[in-house]
């Protein structure tokens, strides 16, 4: 359960106040859902006369939205509109192509009933749009999130703070008795933004020298290790 980053309070002044609670980031720190997004968007992007991607290519484009990940998949010079219907097909696919092939990482259902178990406080805030977090967290992770959240009109993009502070007020807390746990860089620069401490996690789908120069609070290898942080801040408080 290996941990990196030895002064975890060096931005986020929290050592007065044990954490009560965890919000989590989705794609590729909860669920692994990179295969289903590879089928998906190939196959709209067949329908609509583009040319296919890689899974490695793909994953280079996922993290800010459907939105973002369909306008690196496409052709740099592709037509605006086409590139809207493509988008727009999507989603529409979505409901179809769904969560087949999406699995939980190893040990983090184990976790997040530990976690819960304990009275910590648990929520999810992905730049995945909202139906599709909805989906997928209710089919793998049901019953333990008291706040979910995904983008649409009112949740921005991360690193916009203002989902992750408005999902922090619904579990009932406040941003120094809280932390965010996401693979990407957006996700550390979120917390930063929001006020609340950064875990950063190896297994996720973004490079772990990026992690690395987002200077998150702490990196983990391993989901365990979480359930040592959160141990960690009560016994500092």
């Amino acid at each position: 359960m290996e941990t990196e980053h030895a002064n975890p309070f060096a931005h986020n002044d929290a050592s007065s106040r044990a954490v009560d609670a965890v919000v989590f980031d989705l794609d590729g720190t909860l669920l692994d859902t990179l295969p289903d997004l590879v089928v998906l968007t190939n196959a709209v992007l067949r329908e609509c006369d583009f040319p296919e991607r890689t899974s490695d290519e793909i994953l280079s484009f996922v993290g800010n939205g459907v939105r973002a990940l369909i306008y690196q998949a496409v052709p740099d010079d592709s037509d605006e509109i086409a590139v809207e219907e493509a988008m727009q097909r999507w989603k529409e696919q979505y409901p179809y192509y769904g969560h087949k092939l999406t699995e939980p990482y190893p040990g983090i259902p184990e976790i997040l009933d530990e976690l819960k178990g304990r009275g910590v406080k648990l929520g999810v805030l992905s730049n995945k749009f909202d139906a599709g977090v909805q989906d997928v967290v209710g089919a793998y992770l049901p019953d333990l999130f008291g706040a979910i959240h995904g983008e649409c009109a009112e949740i921005p993009r991360k690193p916009d703070p203002a989902g992750l502070l408005r999902t922090i007020r619904e579990l009932g807390t406040v941003p120094e008795r809280t932390i965010y746990v996401g693979d990407s860089p957006g996700d550390i620069a979120a917390s930063r933004n929001a006020g609340v401490l950064a875990v950063g996690v190896s297994w996720g789908y973004h490079d772990a020298e990026h992690l690395h120069a987002a200077n998150p609070d702490w990196i983990i290898s391993d989901p365990y290790a979480l359930l040592d942080l959160v141990q960690q801040t009560a016994m500092l408080s």
